[in-house]
């Protein structure tokens, strides 16, 4: 009977809340409304799970406090830096570039967190991972030092990130 249930709501707490969203969203407890979103709830859990990640449990918290923490004074930075160069700089003094960053890490939820600190960072862009050849592209509006965005990524973000969930 549970293997059931599970194949039919392979994520319950999703479908849950899909459930209640739509209801919200309609404001209406209309039959038709309830039926479509008892049909929303399972179907989209369904036809999204190949695109899960398995659960990568946090090991060391501090570490993820840490890492968040650095991120934030990195994002509040570099949002300075960026509105001072779009506000006052010619645009042909920006140094906008792609530059390949290797990484140890393979793991998924490790790589995810990763991609949302980058791309939460004004001036810089997750462009593509290689996966066969372990290397993230990376669009740095202004580069001065591709040196120091590698040592950055690395030092500052991938080590930490493989501390908590590795």
């Amino acid at each position: 009977m549970r293997t059931m249930l599970k194949s039919w709501l392979p994520s319950p707490w999703l479908s849950g809340c899909l459930f209640a969203i739509w209801l919200l969203l309609n404001q209406s407890l209309a039959l038709g409304q309830v039926l479509l979103g008892v049909l929303l709830a399972i179907a989209i859990p369904l036809l999204t799970a190949p695109l899960r990640l398995e659960f990568s449990p946090v090991t060391r918290p501090i570490a993820l406090f840490r890492l968040l923490s650095y991120a934030l004074v990195e994002i509040v930075r570099s949002s300075f830096n960026v509105s001072k160069i779009i506000l006052f700089s010619k645009t042909k003094n920006v140094n906008s570039q792609f530059i390949i960053i290797p990484l140890d890490m393979d793991n998924p939820a490790g790589l995810a967190l990763l991609s949302c600190l980058i791309n939460s960072t004004p001036g810089t862009v997750w462009v593509e991972y290689f996966s066969d050849r372990r290397e993230l592209s990376l669009h740095v509006f202004d580069l001065h030092d591709e040196n120091w965005w590698i040592d950055t990524i690395k030092n500052k973000y991938e080590k930490p990130i493989m501390a908590v969930f590795e």
